[in-house]
């Protein structure tokens, strides 16, 4: 099987190909959708450049899919059905999804897909993420807090290293792997990379109701 990857530059995404590939599926390349007002990866607010640093570390192509801020769902969605047109123009019919516990989303990509005559495949389904958080970090995924939420998480958690210690640190109810939009990380080393991303931390600012910590490939 080939498949694409849903990437949007974080943890889960990452570890997501790499059960993926450890499973035998063909990674053929990342999807990526982009705020091209601020020309970051939507939601997380990860540069551009370090995408593409990133991207390269993988060892595969790429289809970026530019999106407005903000962005209505219609609009999203024509463009989503533009890139598996493309996608599906390589004989690929399966996208590949970090998703872990979120029913709604998981039915929301089952029939969107299904109408584009595509399925997708989600190698972390149901993992308990508290064990899924270990197993990342222990196999060597590093990754940083790129984004919060302020209502869920302490704005001191941005920009912290996602490590056993951060993990320990972690109000209660706040899920390890996020799942529950707690936090959103960019990924810089791991078993999916080639080599590691080097990063630089840099300012952290607050913008329409979450705090973002600007991640500099260097």
């Amino acid at each position: 099987m080939k498949a694409f990857v849903s990437w949007s530059s974080g943890k889960d995404s990452a570890f997501a190909l790499h059960e993926a590939r450890r499973a035998g599926i063909e990674i053929a390349g990342v999807l990526t959708t982009i705020n091209e007002v601020y020309d970051r990866v939507a939601m997380h607010g990860v540069r551009n450049t370090l995408l593409d640093r990133q991207i390269a570390a993988l060892g595969v192509p790429a289809i970026k899919v530019p999106i407005p801020s903000p962005c209505p769902n219609e609009v999203y969605e024509t463009r989503m059905e533009d890139a598996c047109t493309a996608i599906k123009a390589q004989s690929i019919r399966h996208i590949v999804f970090g998703d872990l516990f979120l029913e709604d989303i998981r039915a929301y990509r089952i029939e969107k897909l299904a109408a584009a005559g595509m399925e997708p495949v989600f190698p972390l389904w149901r993992r308990d993420t508290a064990q899924l958080a270990r197993e990342m970090i222990a196999g060597g995924l590093v990754a940083h807090v790129a984004c919060l939420d302020p209502r869920k998480l302490p704005r001191n958690f941005a920009g912290r290293t996602f490590d056993e210690s951060f993990l320990r640190d972690l109000p209660e109810g706040v899920d390890p792997c996020a799942e529950n939009g707690e936090f959103h990380t960019a990924v810089t080393a791991g078993p999916m990379f080639s080599a590691p991303v080097t990063i630089t931390i840099g300012d952290t600012v607050e913008r329409d109701g979450f705090v973002f910590t600007d991640i500099i490939p260097n």
